[in-house]
């Protein structure tokens, strides 16, 4: 190749760089009439949090890992109740608690046909979001108790509060892992009854990528239009005179706080007006129901961050005894396991017990720092993954007092509870590590 021929390919190269700069650093396009309500880079944003009457969401940066965003959900102390409405809700609820108790001591009825029969009851078959909170409480089979008090609490309100509503419903789609938005909902209806529940501490779990998508999202803060500063009667009109609904985004350490609230109608883009002015935007459509629903959108629910590939060793342990496996597998194929003294000969029945073990999903995520109920369980086993003679990762298996089955890994923040009739993979673990 010529010299001269170098430098054009020089040139042209330089040149390709000079255009990808300007393109990497060109602001984003925006959709036709978007207006910034917030400009902020992402790297100010700490923290963001979302109100409603009876509970909070936040997210917010890990201060040693930036890149990973922790969910904290949490209750709000229910205010006293007055007036008729009150009472009927107190009454429905403990109709429906004293309905619930009698089918849990009926021990052969079906939860099921209750859980509806008791929603019909309720609201006598008015409320459609009566009976779909009921039904969602129903779609467990009654065997897991953790759930039913959500739904509950959206049969005692017949649907009033749709914010409510939708929590809980997406903390019973959750399988409870939002148990803290079921508590703020029968506190609010204890309070209604005068006896006030307690409100329990706020969980903190590891965010997803939805999350962490959704955090980039907020910083800059944009908007469809900007309203301007509205009078009284049209902030009455649009539900910002009287909201529990707020925003509140920390930049730099900052708070900058926003009102919120829905169209009357229940459709369409939210209201959103900025404290600091008294400006009314219309926010888009997109950014609120990930935050309404975080409890099943934006957690982490995974036990390990590594495949089936991922391993080349796996040690079972129960107690004082444990054995080795030496692992092989492809996604998203069953892991073959081998005794590390017969690498040549497979053992079916360690295969099987690990693929029932590895495809097991958390039914509750405990928060960072929050333990099973009663004292700390005793694993029943515990498996750990190695590659290349290092650990990777590990699961410890066991049964608490209230007897349900809790795990925890390496990933994990904390406990995590599982689903039933995992009795028999326990017994299992104690064959494969008996003495051969």
């Amino acid at each position: 190749m010529k010299a001269r021929d170098v430098a054009v390919q020089g040139v042209l190269a330089a040149v390709a760089l000079v255009a990808a700069f300007f393109v990497w650093q060109r602001e984003p396009a925006r959709a036709p009439g978007e207006v910034t309500v917030e400009d902020a880079q992402a790297g100010a944003l700490d923290r963001i949090r979302y109100d409603e009457e009876t509970r909070f969401v936040e997210l917010f940066r890990d201060p040693q890992d930036r890149d990973t965003i922790w969910v904290r959900l949490g209750s709000k102390p229910a205010k006293p109740g007055t007036g008729a409405q009150n009472a009927t809700d107190a009454g429905a609820l403990a109709q429906a608690t004293s309905d619930a108790g009698s089918a849990a001591l009926d021990a052969g009825a079906n939860p099921r046909t209750n859980a509806v029969s008791l929603a019909a009851a309720s609201d006598g078959g008015a409320s459609p979001r009566t009976n779909a909170g009921s039904l969602a409480a129903a779609s467990d089979g009654g065997a897991s108790p953790r759930t039913r008090p959500g739904a509950l609490a959206v049969a005692s309100d017949g649907g009033a509060n749709p914010h409510t509503n939708a929590g809980t419903l997406a903390a019973a789609s959750d399988g409870g892992s939002h148990s803290h938005a079921d508590a703020g909902a029968v506190s609010a209806a204890s309070a209604a009854a005068g006896t006030p529940a307690p409100v329990p501490p706020p969980r903190e779990l590891r965010g997803n990528d939805v999350a962490l998508k959704l955090f980039a999202r907020f910083a800059p803060l944009r908007a469809q239009r900007d309203l301007g500063v509205l009078d009284d009667k049209k902030l009455e009109e649009i539900g910002l005179a009287k909201t529990e609904r707020g925003l509140t985004l920390t930049l730099d350490g900052t708070p900058r706080t926003f009102r919120l609230a829905s169209p009357a109608s229940g459709w369409g883009a939210p209201y959103l007006q900025r404290t600091s002015d008294g400006h009314v935007f219309l926010l888009g459509p997109a950014l609120l129901p990930d935050l309404e629903a975080a409890a099943s959108r934006l957690v982490d629910r995974r036990l390990h961050t590594f495949d089936v590939d991922g391993f080349d060793r796996v040690v079972i342990s129960t107690g004082t005894a444990s054995r080795a496996f030496v692992a092989s597998g492809k996604p998203p194929g069953a892991v073959q396991l081998s005794p590390v003294d017969a690498p040549g000969t497979p053992d079916d029945f360690a295969r099987n017990w690990h693929d029932r073990l590895w495809r097991l999903t958390p039914v509750e995520l405990l928060g960072r720092g929050e333990a099973p109920p009663g004292p700390a369980p005793t694993p029943a086993f515990r498996v750990e993954y190695q590659r290349g003679g290092k650990s990777v990762g590990e699961l410890s298996m066991a049964k608490a007092s209230d007897n349900s089955w809790y795990a925890r890994t390496e990933f994990t923040p904390g406990w995590v509870r599982m689903g039933g009739g995992l009795e028999l993979l326990a017994e299992d673990a104690a064959k494969l590590t008996a003495p051969r």
